[in-house]
């Protein structure tokens, strides 16, 4: 179950919902959302996991490069994550390995 594999969901203020976080906490998984400004009890959350979520930003900026990503060229789910595996080891590639 892929619960399992989820330790934290880092998410935006667009996912700051009591339900959504109910779901979380049934399954285990800390929320690391930012509460709304409108949120009368605001939920506490870890800033320095949050941080994190810039980084899974920029990785998704810079896989839409790829036009055949951004779009959606494959038909089939397995194409087209087999795609975004290619597209994203060529962008690990020049950090691990010196030229």
């Amino acid at each position: 179950m892929i619960a399992d594999k989820i330790e934290a969901l880092l998410a935006d203020k667009g996912y700051d919902a009591d339900a959504v976080r109910e779901e979380l906490t049934k399954a285990g998984i800390e929320a690391v959302i930012p509460a709304k400004r409108n949120r009368k009890n605001p939920a506490p959350h870890d800033a320095g996991k949050y941080k994190w979520r810039n980084l899974i930003e920029r990785l998704f900026s810079k896989l839409k490069n790829w036009r055949r990503v951004a779009t959606r060229y494959d038909k089939s789910k397995e194409s087209y994550l087999g795609f975004v595996a290619i597209a994203a080891i060529k962008l690990w590639l020049p950090f691990v390995h010196e030229a």
